[in-house]
């Protein structure tokens, strides 16, 4: 669906901090993503822009700011209000970025949350794993994707996320970056019959607790950044290692492969041109938020591969 369709809560997410594949979320015995996927929801491309940028109008003091995910902290929490806090709460390149942001994102009535992708005078941009060719030099100062708006009524740390379903204006200082996508019918069918497969294989599985949930996951991301296929040999393996039911992998195996046939009925909208080592690719990826949540639909062996050996 386009990028003006059905809208709903990040449900009920406090901040936009983090967002799951589908398959680990069921690691530990929730399956609400199985319903979820067969839902209609919100549309948008992941884009795989760095550093997150968060502004607007802090409700503390009704003042403009901008900052990173770290204005949500709730210890260290770094709000920049002007240029001088900025050097005070940040160093080197993120540094330089804010300050750009503070003197070309226009104030807003509300708080929004965007990727920066990189600075106006070029066509090519490459802010983390993915470089993005658009089709002519922008001519802005600054590239954002926004993708979040908040509601806070008195404190930052209070904020309630949404997914961003309008457009934002660009203007001569700012472009703001959303490309359109949307979900073809005719692979949902096939969907919604692998997830009632999911739910009977759902009933076979002893789940772990959240302490292996987290080994399992490391060791999964390990098998992903390493090339190992999860292969009924490799879940056997891992299954016994951690003393776990492997028909918990198998389940993990299935949900991922769902998560593939849906992505196969993306379809994109936009004239940028993505790569990964000068080979072309997709967008990092999609998220999709409805009823049951928000998750994120990535092609894990190509970019969290690329993403988890970047060399930083």
């Amino acid at each position: 669906m386009p990028l003006d369709g059905h809208f709903l809560c990040y449900n009920g997410i406090m901040k936009n901090k983090h967002i799951e594949h589908p398959e680990d979320s069921i690691l530990n015995g929730d399956l609400s993503v199985l319903n979820w996927f067969t839902n209609d929801g919100h549309l948008t491309p992941k884009i795989d822009g760095s550093p997150a940028i968060v502004w607007g109008i802090n409700p503390a003091n009704d003042k403009f700011f901008v900052g990173t995910k770290s204005v949500f902290n709730k210890k260290l929490i770094k709000i920049n209000h002007d240029h001088e806090t900025i050097d005070q709460n940040h160093q080197g390149k993120v540094a330089d970025i804010l300050h750009k942001c503070l003197d070309n994102l226009y104030t807003t009535t509300g708080i929004y949350q965007g990727d920066f992708i990189g600075f106006g005078g070029d066509f090519s941009f490459c802010p983390n794993t993915i470089t993005y060719d658009f089709p002519e030099e922008v001519t802005q100062n600054i590239i954002i994707a926004p993708h979040t708006y908040y509601e806070a009524e008195k404190d930052l740390r209070d904020a309630v996320a949404y997914p961003l379903k309008y457009r934002m204006e660009s203007n001569n200082n700012v472009l703001f970056w959303q490309p359109d996508c949307y979900f073809e019918d005719e692979v949902l069918d096939g969907v919604n019959t692998l997830c009632q497969f999911a739910k009977q294989i759902s009933m076979l599985c002893e789940f772990p607790d959240d302490k292996q949930v987290r080994r399992i996951t490391k060791q999964l991301n390990t098998c992903i950044r390493e090339g190992i296929e999860i292969d009924d040999i490799t879940q056997e393996a891992l299954a016994n290692d951690n003393n776990c039911d492997v028909n918990v992998y198998r389940l993990w195996k299935l949900v991922k492969s769902i998560k593939e046939t849906l992505m196969l009925s993306i379809v994109r909208y936009d004239d940028v041109e993505c790569y990964i080592d000068d080979e072309e690719c997709d967008h990092e990826g999609y998220v999709l938020s409805n009823d049951y949540g928000t998750f994120k639909l990535i092609n894990r062996e190509v970019f969290s591969k690329a993403n988890f050996n970047r060399v930083r």
